[in-house]
């Protein structure tokens, strides 16, 4: 029974299969299809709607081999047999195949597997060792590269493509001759447009000069170390970084050497930007200081809530980064471990309470510290989406009023065709370059993502689908839970680090929305990527308080609640107590509700086109009143730039109970969020 299956090469012919089991055997493999990747934002998503097509047109062919051979006698009892041996023993070769292949495909997929550089033992011959896998790390991009012999301690490495030239002096101490060492001197980038008839044909960067000879710098610091504190592996990362910022840059410079005069855009347009949105992070910094009480410099978490994401040019490619969001404990451990004395930054540069210079040096570190969400504008060998080119809708709200006039297209490349007629796009990647895994987002946060793309409609984008197999929420993607069945509440105690008030019998409802990882999306103005961080700001502000309490399902697992104390005799003030309503209970329940976010409405709809609050991210939380008062007391929580520290908190109920919102705003500031119902009910008993 044989089926002809699609081939992946489109100039040969249609692949002929031998049986229906040997043509559907292939899309049963594990990596053809993954959950978190089937949505238009996953890092390859025009291979999953590649092997989608691929699945339905083998079906259907299935489908009709099948109907081909219902006319067939298949009543000998020996046939059947035989083809069922058959089947089976053709099952198992194709199986223990398909195991092999996977082992082998996720063994060269794996991310940060290195096996170490292998430098020399004897330390005079690093230097020769460090010239010569400089020299490769650029031919391997695609540059000349040449040294010159070493005079007078210094030596001369000149790296160039056909519009792009490094030129790298480095300064050789041979002092000591048993340990000589080897710095960069000098590092300077000029790019030029040859036969290039236009004014401004030639130029340089200084910001890409420092990023690559720090660059440099980190992996000669590596190697040079004494023996016993050199790490291999970790110079293998930095060299490998140093060949990846080669490759972009040969990138950029086949773009510009295809597009003639004006190709200098490719190398220019990071620069021009970052210095203008780094002047807007300036005012926006002494705005939010404005509202700062005795405080000096403003604080960089009630920035990143408040003003648009810190931009990081050449943080970690040759490109612009921003910082989206940082939890309260990655926002302390980065305060704590921020040296008390710093230089003084630049007139264009903001000012914070951590250094810009301490925050690099923290995001570039390997592993990245946990709480830490920042994304990177790149540019990537994929073909541009269709999408309509309209402006995105202006933020909700911004604390500098002329923040909406700044904007940048990013250089298009759909009419320059680079070698081998590659067409590329600009995404902004989550992931720094798979190294880590995106964002877990609910799916009407990236349906307001795919509307600043696209304001007329997905049905506009049928090349980009969005689907989620199961009924899982996601929740269940967040907390990592394994379970086939998706529960209906969560569950988890609140600890008072002081035990102010009694533990918090937490119950979180789960949301009724599927879940996905955000990847990259691709972007083509400064406007959309600011309108995305802002709605990734509100997910991540989420996702990190709820994943401050261990959350297990609530029915499938051990009850969560605070062990009880034996049985204890019962007195005359304890039933006072009661009946005054000032016993200290065992535990206080809070009931936990994640409001869905409204649609996003479409750009010439009559109602009101201003997001507002109500599209912030939110939380509602419930508990009983103090007895012998009745009904419940509600707290909501919002994330809202507009006041003094991001979070905007609403409290319903607790009668005649004093309650300072701003002292609550302040605890959600410091990561106390779940703990609200708990100094509320202190407050209360205090009253």
């Amino acid at each position: 029974m044989s089926i002809s299956g699609p081939s992946t090469d489109a100039s040969t012919k249609t692949t002929l299969h031998p049986t229906i089991l040997s043509a559907l055997q292939p899309f049963t493999s594990p990596e053809v299809l993954a959950s978190p990747g089937l949505h238009p934002f996953a890092s390859s998503p025009e291979d999953t709607a590649s092997t989608l097509q691929r699945i339905i047109e083998t079906t259907h062919q299935a489908a009709l081999s099948l109907n081909a051979h219902l006319s067939l006698p298949l009543s000998n009892p020996k046939l059947l047999s035989l083809y069922r041996q058959h089947a089976s023993i053709f099952h198992t070769v194709q199986q223990s195949e398909q195991n092999a292949q996977h082992i082998v495909t996720s063994l060269r997929k794996r991310i940060g597997i290195t096996f170490g550089e292998d430098i020399p033992i004897e330390r005079p011959r690093i230097i020769e060792w460090f010239l010569r896998r400089l020299l490769e790390w650029g031919t391997s991009a695609g540059m000349e590269a040449f040294n010159e012999p070493e005079r007078d301690g210094r030596i001369t490495v000149v790296l160039g493509g056909k519009v792009l030239v490094v030129d790298i002096d480095f300064v050789v101490d041979r002092t000591d001759i048993a340990n000589p060492s080897i710095d960069v001197a000098t590092l300077k980038t000029a790019y030029a447009i040859p036969n290039s008839t236009a004014d401004s044909s030639s130029g340089n960067s200084v910001s890409m000069d420092g990023f690559l000879a720090e660059a440099i710098r980190a992996f000669l610091k590596e190697v040079q170390k004494d023996d016993a504190e050199r790490d291999s592996v970790e110079a293998a990362r930095l060299g490998m970084l140093l060949s990846t910022y080669f490759s972009y840059l040969m990138k950029l410079d086949n773009l510009a050497l295809s597009e003639g005069d004006g190709g200098l855009r490719w190398f220019t347009v990071i620069d021009r930007m970052s210095l203008e949105i780094e002047a807007l992070a300036s005012k926006e910094a002494k705005a939010v200081l404005q509202s700062e009480r005795g405080a000096s410099v403003p604080p960089l978490d009630v920035f990143l809530l408040r003003a648009h994401a810190l931009p990081l040019p050449y943080l970690t490619t040759p490109s612009i980064s921003f910082l989206t969001y940082l939890s309260p404990l990655a926002y302390l451990k980065l305060l704590r471990t921020a040296p008390r004395t710093s230089p003084p930054a630049l007139p264009h540069l903001p000012t914070l309470d951590v250094p810009l210079q301490h925050i690099r040096a923290s995001l570039k570190t390997h592993p990245r510290l946990p709480g830490i969400t920042f994304a990177t504008v790149v540019l990537s060998p994929t073909s541009p989406p269709s999408l309509p080119e309209i402006d995105p809708q202006p933020a909700a709200y911004s604390i500098v009023p002329d923040a909406d006039r700044v904007d940048f297209i990013f250089p298009g490349a759909r009419e320059v065709q680079a070698l081998q007629g590659q067409q590329y796009s600009w995404i902004l990647d989550f992931t720094e370059g798979g190294k880590y895994p995106g964002v877990v987002m609910s799916q009407s946060r990236i349906r307001a993502i795919e509307f600043v793309l696209n304001p007329f409609g997905a049905e506009n984008m049928p090349e980009m689908p969005m689907m989620s197999f199961g009924t899982g929420s996601w929740l269940d993607m967040l907390f990592n839970v394994q379970t086939h069945i998706s529960p209906e509440r969560y569950a988890a105690v609140y600890t008072s680090p002081t035990s102010i008030h009694p533990p918090l019998q937490l119950r979180l409802s789960t949301p009724d929305e599927p879940g996905f990882v955000l990847e990259t999306i691709p972007v083509r103005t400064l406007k959309e990527v600011w309108s995305i961080l802002e709605i990734v700001r509100d997910q991540c502000w989420l996702n990190e308080i709820l994943g401050s309490c261990q959350w297990i399902p609530e029915g499938l697992q051990a009850n969560t609640a605070p062990p009880e104390p034996d049985e204890v005799a019962v007195t005359d003030d304890d039933l006072q107590a009661v009946l005054k309503g000032t016993l200290k209970p065992r535990s206080i329940p809070v009931n936990i509700h994640l409001p869905l976010p409204p649609p996003p409405d479409s750009p010439f709809a009559e109602a009101d086109m201003d997001p507002g609050p109500t599209r912030r991210a939110r939380i509602t939380m419930t508990t009983p009143e103090r007895p012998p008062i009745s009904g419940l007391v509600e707290i909501g929580v919002t994330l809202d730039p507009s006041r003094p520290r991001g979070v905007a908190v609403e409290i319903t109920g607790a009668m005649g109970v004093d309650v300072n919102v701003e002292a609550l705003e302040e605890a959600c500031r410091r990561g106390g969020l779940l703990g609200l119902p708990g100094r509320v009910w202190k407050k209360a008993h205090e009253t």
